[in-house]
């Protein structure tokens, strides 16, 4: 048997596990997905002790997706991104490792028939913010980024090619001719909150929140209402758990099994 985990602090919370299981029986995997609540200072610890025990590999959540660098050979994009979300232990040598919040994005806004040939704006300059930007940057479009304090927007804006920095005023003007809209903050998780102006949104835009609990959030409600694309944070969840699953497996992931569970779940 395969051994897959996730290793995070808290972790009860967390949604892949069943959209894990659901993939592996519906190809008839002989595998399992299990989580680990180490201490918070305890990432490197908890990544050497799996590979000990022949874990086959491992997703990696808050607090840990920084301090996870220091226990492996990060791929560009995850030194890039500076995080990594996901670690492989079936290669030689240090454990591979991936940040899969990136493909997450791309696929998401894809599944959706997304063109990504336009302009991006991404709200957000944390952890989030920064695979997102990255990811969509790799497809070639020019990302603007905003965010609360505008001088992170900026520090983030200077490493990723062709983007800039702002503060969120500028959302209006950003929004104007900008094709994709990410929100990659936690606006709207806990209160009916946007951090988009609805007058901003319209119909050429297609518009992805990162937010999966509501599903439906205020922002994707005013998106609607504008007749933009839009697409919910769960299809992100989805696909950077689907990329962890076929470099694992080596497998086409069953996605509509996998979005099934999940969405039971939500």
């Amino acid at each position: 048997m395969d051994v897959y985990g996730l290793i995070g602090n808290p972790v009860g919370h967390s949604l892949s596990p069943p959209m894990h299981k659901a993939g592996y029986e519906a190809l008839g995997l002989d595998a399992r997905y299990v989580t680990f609540e180490p201490p918070k200072e305890g990432a490197v610890a908890a990544i050497e002790g799996a590979d000990a025990l022949g874990v086959a590999g491992l997703n990696v959540t808050i607090p840990f997706k920084q301090d996870a660098l220091d226990a492996v050979d990060p791929d560009p994009l995850a030194e890039r991104i500076g995080a990594v979300n996901t670690v492989d232990f079936t290669g030689e040598g240090r454990p591979a490792g991936y940040n899969t919040d990136a493909v997450g994005a791309v696929r998401a806004l894809r599944s959706h028939d997304v063109d990504l040939s336009g302009t991006a704006v991404v709200v957000g300059a944390g952890g989030a913010g920064r695979a997102v930007a990255f990811g969509l940057a790799d497809e070639g479009m020019p990302v603007r980024i905003a965010n609360r304090t505008e001088s992170k927007a900026r520090d983030l804006a200077a490493e990723v090619p062709d983007a800039t920095g702002h503060g969120l005023d500028d959302l209006g003007e950003l929004l104007a001719d900008a094709d994709v809209l990410v929100n990659a903050t936690s606006v709207g998780m806990e209160e009916d909150a946007t951090p988009v102006p609805a007058e901003a949104l319209h119909g050429d835009l297609a518009v992805l929140d990162a937010v999966y609990r509501p599903l439906e959030t205020r922002l994707l409600r005013d998106a609607s209402e504008a007749g933009a694309t839009t697409v919910d944070g769960a299809w992100m969840l989805l696909y950077q758990g689907v990329e962890a699953f076929e470099r694992w497996t080596g497998e086409v992931a069953p996605v509509d099994a996998m979005n099934d569970a999940l969405r039971a779940e939500l």
